[in-house]
């Protein structure tokens, strides 16, 4: 269990022009962190962003991007204005006329989706509605027992978490994953109740492998798909 909210930690070039884009979309206030870093505090519902200084340059498409909600059809037209108007671009995945969600990216190229109106299931899960992570059933599974978090969604080899207070999903895909290329630019950040030692010997229990304890003493995991996530003190 945590004692703080689930955290996505970006790398990025310019973390703090990062961080206010994104408190720009989901209407948050952005608060500096030593060493050049800047955040955006979640809640118990809405996960917490984390933007550190890393020169490593983007490789292909992430393993994580961010589907924001959206009310109505003007609601998503000024939400994708919005991100433009800060910096955002459009993308081109490939993605279809009739799907009802626009494709962005960040200053910094990270993927994200402006979800059309009516999705049902994100009805409910707040602006930020949901992390849609490349995973396998596995990791699904892992993440679930790793936060206490219940499955909503355990089809097709497709899984979903969600807290059990609401609020933002954590969702993958299925196979095919896409290949990894180096460190993920995207990845969680976990704060643990009690001692954290206790906590990292659990994740290893259940499936995640031991990477290295980082120059900021934060100690980095990788989850059975090899993502990095880290435990950090509390």
């Amino acid at each position: 269990m945590l004692s703080r909210p689930l955290t996505v930690t970006f790398d990025a070039h310019d973390p703090v022009r990062l961080a206010r884009f994104w408190a720009g979309l989901l209407d948050r206030e952005v608060a500096a962190e030593a060493g050049g870093g800047a955040c955006l505090p979640g809640t118990a519902t809405q996960p917490g962003l984390r933007f550190v200084p890393d020169a490593t340059r983007k490789a292909g498409p992430n393993r994580m991007h961010l589907h924001l909600t959206s009310t109505d059809p003007d609601d998503q037209q000024q939400q994708v204005a919005t991100a433009l108007d800060l910096g955002g671009t459009h993308l081109d995945v490939g993605q279809r006329p009739e799907e009802r969600h626009v494709v962005l990216a960040d200053p910094e190229g990270n993927e994200f989706c402006v979800i059309g109106p009516g999705n049902s299931f994100l009805a409910g899960c707040g602006l930020l509605g949901e992390i849609a992570c490349d995973g396998t059933r596995a990791v699904g599974l892992f993440w679930s027992s790793a936060l206490g978090w219940p499955l909503v969604w355990d089809r097709d080899e497709e899984t979903a978490v969600q807290s059990p207070d609401g609020g933002t999903k954590v969702a993958w895909g299925g196979p095919p994953v896409n290949p990894k290329r180096g460190r993920n630019r995207q990845r969680f950040d976990l704060v643990p109740e009690g001692d954290r030692q206790a906590a990292v010997d659990r994740l290893v229990d259940l499936g995640a492998t031991r990477v290295e304890v980082d120059a900021d003493g934060v100690v980095v995991l990788a989850d059975p798909d090899g993502n990095e996530f880290g435990v950090l003190a509390g």
